[in-house]
């Protein structure tokens, strides 16, 4: 008798965490067909669930996995008559062949297929949605729910990418010398996107772990990228914090008013040694290093202000933007006093770039409370919420209001 449904269960999680990714990118680069890739590497996850439960979970799961995807996969071309290299190629793949060795010029697939997902001549929304779907393994109903949109509409635009792909020729490959220092900051910018459509107040938690993982996986396979490793760093901070943001009612908490011993300690760790290696100082290490500031703070009156408000100076002089200059402006409230700090985001809100932006004007609110002022921060705080759709950070808006009114 097999193991119980859930260890069966967890064993294919852990095998489809380990080795999904690799399965549907070697599938790609061999195919060239990524709608067989992905449907191939689905049916093993699905075959798993049944025949581990009946046999026990194998020595070698992910060869395993591997093995059923490649012969559906070659079952597939077989009746489809496709030519003969391919299936050549396909039934010499070893699954369990050993890794190659560090000195070889070898690309990983898992490599190759993170960066044509995320390839500048896509929209960032279909970089995202195709790196979840494909990278991650995401079904597309469950993606289209983050999105908003229906499943077959979100079904539409991921068949429409991969189109683009082809048709662009785009190639499966990753860039190498100048094009890479040139593309990879696209990359990353898809990972920081899809951790904060996870991270957000409503957003999807699984899309923040999927962000951690690619995160991982990238800093292992880029070794010595400064900016992996900061994104990597600025994440694991960030994600030490989940299971503190919410309340007994499921409400925001303010990261002054979280409590720290509920914060990932392993994760922050993790963070500190990975930003430790990262010798220069690019947006997501100087990001990383305004997170780790908080992240090791005792308390939320210990934070070293000033050395946050000197981290976002440099960080608005290398990578100006409108909510970095909104930031650093509360950064330096805190510093140096809510004066200095509105100061700062008067110019900030000059630019009209963040008009009706709703956290420009909860920092306003915030800052002007700090000053004393509890009718008017109230009003501010009330305008910032009616900026939001109803849900949590909305909720937490409108109490900050009602504490300056009635208390």
């Amino acid at each position: 008798m097999g193991p119980r449904p859930a260890a069966t269960a967890e064993a294919v999680a852990a095998a489809a965490a380990d080795s999904y990714t690799r399965i549907v990118a070697t599938l790609i680069r061999v195919t060239g067909d990524w709608t067989l890739a992905e449907d191939s590497a689905q049916e093993a996850l699905a075959l798993a669930l049944e025949k581990w439960h009946r046999d026990g979970v194998p020595a070698n799961p992910g060869g395993w996995l591997m093995t059923v995807a490649r012969n559906r996969a070659t079952d597939v071309l077989r009746r489809a008559s496709v030519e003969r290299r391919k299936l050549q190629e396909l039934a010499e793949l070893t699954p369990a062949a050993p890794p190659p060795h560090p000195e070889e010029e070898v690309v990983d697939d898992r490599l190759r297929l993170i960066f044509t997902c995320c390839h500048p001549a896509l929209a960032l929304e279909a970089r995202v949605a195709l790196t979840l779907r494909t990278v991650c393994g995401v079904p597309a109903a469950d993606i289209a729910r983050a999105f908003l949109v229906s499943h077959a509409t979100m079904t539409r635009r991921l068949t429409r990418a991969k189109s683009k792909i082809a048709d662009a020729r785009i190639p499966y490959a990753v860039p190498r010398g100048p094009a890479l220092a040139e593309r990879l900051p696209g990359v990353l910018g898809v990972l920081y996107v899809l951790f904060t459509r996870g991270y957000v107040a409503d957003g999807e938690p699984a899309f923040a772990e999927e962000a951690v993982r690619l995160a991982r996986l990238l800093h292992e396979l880029l070794p010595g990228q400064d900016e992996v490793a900061g994104l990597l760093a600025l994440l694991l901070f960030q994600h030490s914090r989940r299971d503190a943001r919410r309340d007994g009612r499921g409400d925001l908490l303010r990261l002054d008013r979280q409590d720290r011993g509920r914060w990932d300690r392993a994760a922050i760790r993790e963070g500190l040694e990975t930003l430790a290696a990262a010798r220069s100082d690019g947006p997501y290490v100087l990001q990383a290093r305004i997170a780790a500031c908080h992240a090791t703070a005792p308390a939320a009156d210990a934070t070293d202000w000033r050395a946050i408000a000197g981290w976002y100076d440099e960080l608005l002089q290398i990578h100006p933007s409108p909510v970095i200059a909104l930031n650093r402006a509360v950064a330096h409230g805190y510093a140096y006093g809510p004066s200095a700090g509105l100061a700062l985001l008067d110019q900030a809100l000059a630019t009209g770039a963040l008009e009706h932006y709703p956290l420009a004007v909860a920092a306003q609110a915030d800052l002007t409370a700090r000053l004393g002022h509890r009718g008017g921060a109230a009003a501010l705080f009330r305008q910032a919420a009616a900026l939001l759709p109803a849900g949590s950070e909305r909720r937490a808006l409108l109490e900050r209001a009602e504490d300056l009114e009635f208390t």
